[in-house]
């Protein structure tokens, strides 16, 4: 299993080795003693999954605040996506910034993304299937999001992206500059 890291600290993309041979192929997906020697002091409550039937499927950028924010390992078991990741940690040096990891069952490869970040994706193939394994139950009261286009956080979206597919939700979160401060660095050092 291989753990990858980005110039953002935080996200983290899981890519487990494949065993094959002509019947198919075996892999590891979760191993808690891996995982928590690269994320420690995690531990998953909920699994969540989610169905994007068409290509273009624009979900997200979704948080949940204090006291049920909550990291996620996201998977995609059917399709494609082109998952993303966005630093709403004030007082980090990529506050702001993002990064973004294509997810297939072919690579069986994960992505987590820690609590101060907004998560969202887009369906890169039809009957795209996601799982999401997170770290704090679903609340409304803390379910939050930024906006998906902001163009101070300028997320390059495949070109597939259909601005049609946004939930009702998704068309009004507030843009970077408009949100509170629900993440700082000291904080979360703290947690």
């Amino acid at each position: 299993m291989e753990f990858r890291t980005f110039a953002i600290d935080g996200p983290v993309e899981v890519i487990p080795r494949k065993i094959g041979d002509e019947r198919g192929y075996f892999a590891e997906i979760f191993r808690a003693d891996k995982f928590s020697h690269h994320v420690p002091d995690t531990a998953f409550v909920q699994d969540n999954q989610s169905l994007s039937v068409r290509a273009g499927t624009i979900r997200g950028l979704h948080f949940q605040s204090h006291p049920a924010a909550q990291g996620k390992l996201v998977r995609c078991l059917s399709g494609r996506i082109f998952d993303v990741a966005v630093d709403l940690r004030n007082g980090s040096p990529t506050f702001g910034k993002w990064i973004s990891v294509v997810l297939s069952p072919e690579d069986c490869n994960q992505l987590w993304v820690p609590v101060g970040f907004g998560h969202g994706f887009c369906s890169l193939e039809p009957n795209s299937v996601i799982s999401y394994r997170v770290t704090a139950y679903y609340s409304a009261e803390n379910d939050k999001g930024v906006a998906w286009d902001d163009p101070d956080i300028a997320i390059e979206w495949p070109r597939l992206a259909d601005p049609a597919t946004l939930s009702a939700k998704d068309k009004t979160q507030p843009r970077l500059a408009e949100l509170p401060s629900y993440f700082s660095m000291d904080d979360l050092k703290c947690a």
